[in-house]
């Protein structure tokens, strides 16, 4: 197909506008307060039981991260490398987008007693939305040249923080104001809100399965394509063996990955319980990080057009190692304010710039973008898993969230050397070269 079409990019970037209510109102901001206040015991307390086990629900929120993102990583190169070989990309892009927005759906019926299936309803749902990134982003080298791509990644990711502030907006009024929605309470506003995620991801995901490409049903021709989709796997694995900067790259994402995407699924958690923020003040301040998010991710695509995209993540980098080393000393709701300013300028810078250097070093004849674009994603789940972990047992073991930050800034400390290893290599200092 015929790439740099308008209406293919914007449908494609209308997948984040899509998708992007999940990692704001489920990760970032309503669900964690809502399954703070309601994941307790019959007392109250914040130690509850879950298959048998004792844990603090604190706790259990960052292992239910974790074992969703062990699911993907474990399962995403298969699908993946038979998703290429089958030409079914489409359908699996389809499949975790529904699956992840039943889930999410499913959320509606979060109460106290419910707190078990709740908790896995909340697992599938990453693992649907994880899920469906992987192929989300294999379209991006299939519809655009390697020139586009910092812009195009940028404008999803934009996108997406537009959406989801929209959802959220309407989803806070049915909190701050449920006499406008027929008087409901509290927790039924957020179980609403739930709802809503699904009905809108699902919904608005039919913009981009419309203008995507289609797939290639070339299974037909191919008998046993299962068994060859593991073949395409290690073909794959064989070609990352000849690519040392790809795999340079993936170490540095691997770490200072592990770094932001902690950071993500838990600063609504540490705001409750470090600092004792109420719940509306929280969600606030998740809101504001989306909407200093745009120019933060616009800002970096057109820094690394001059400086080239390594020394680009360098310099965001650099920015995370100070923003983390202030948090371990805030103790206020203004400085929690300010925290947030500054994560949200390298949040969607990070993010954006991460998938498009990914997507300029891949070979420029590869057909295996799916299954590329799967070892992408396979390194930001185990870095996904180990943070939230770690962030867990270190917070289980010493009983403060604190001590969980010191772990994430020697994450990004690493990041940074391992890209500062990189910058003396030609494609730090310019534009990574194009793609036939």
């Amino acid at each position: 197909m015929k790439k740099n079409d308008p209406k293919v990019l914007n449908a494609w970037c209308f997948y984040d506008w899509a998708n992007s209510v999940h990692s704001l109102v489920i990760v970032s901001a309503i669900f964690p307060v809502y399954y703070g206040a309601t994941a307790v015991n019959e007392a109250g307390g914040d130690v509850i039981e879950f298959l048998g086990i004792s844990v603090k629900n604190s706790v259990l929120f960052s292992y239910a991260v974790s074992a969703a993102f062990l699911i993907i990583a474990l399962t995403s190169p298969i699908c993946s490398a038979i998703a290429d070989y089958s030409g079914r990309r489409k359908r699996f892009l389809q499949f975790f987008c529904y699956f992840g927005a039943l889930n999410c759906a499913l959320l509606y019926f979060f109460v106290r007693e419910t707190t078990t299936q709740s908790t896995i309803f909340f697992l599938f749902s990453l693992v649907g939305w994880a899920g469906s990134i992987v192929f989300y982003n294999s379209f991006l080298p299939e519809i655009a040249t390697p020139d586009r791509f910092d812009r195009i990644s940028a404008r999803g990711y934009s996108l997406g923080y537009i959406g989801s502030v929209l959802l959220m907006v309407f989803n806070v009024l049915m909190l701050q104001r449920p006499e406008w929605f027929g008087g409901i309470t509290t927790a039924q506003a957020a179980r609403i809100a739930f709802l809503t995620v699904g009905l809108w991801w699902a919904g608005f995901a039919q913009v981009a399965f419309r203008r995507l490409p289609a797939d290639r049903a070339t299974y037909e021709k191919r008998p046993g394509w299962l068994l060859n989709g593991f073949r395409e796997l290690g073909h794959v694995l064989a070609q990352l063996r000849d690519l040392p900067a790809m795999r340079g790259f993936l170490l540095a994402y691997f770490f200072y990955s592990m770094g932001v995407q902690t950071v993500m699924y838990v600063a609504a958690l540490f705001g409750d319980k470090e600092l004792h923020l109420d719940g509306s003040v929280l969600i606030v301040t998740i809101l504001l990080i989306q909407l200093v998010a745009i120019p933060g991710a616009t800002f970096f695509a057109r820094l690394s057009g001059r400086v080239g995209n390594v020394r680009a993540l360098m310099t965001n980098v650099a920015i995370w190692v100070v923003t983390i080393g202030i948090a371990y000393f805030i103790t206020t709701m203004y400085e929690f304010f300010a925290l947030a300013c500054l994560i949200g300028v390298v949040m969607g810078g990070i993010q954006s710039l991460s998938r498009s250097t990914f997507a300029k070093l891949m070979p420029a004849d590869t057909e295996d973008t799916a299954s590329f674009f799967s070892f992408f994603d396979v390194t930001e789940k185990v870095a996904i898993v180990l943070g939230t972990l770690m962030y867990g047992l270190v917070e289980q073991v010493t009983g403060s969230m604190r001590n969980s930050i010191l772990v994430l800034l020697v994450l990004f400390f690493i990041g940074f050397g391992l890209l500062w290893r990189l910058s003396v290599q030609k494609i730090a200092t310019v534009p990574l070269p194009e793609r036939a």
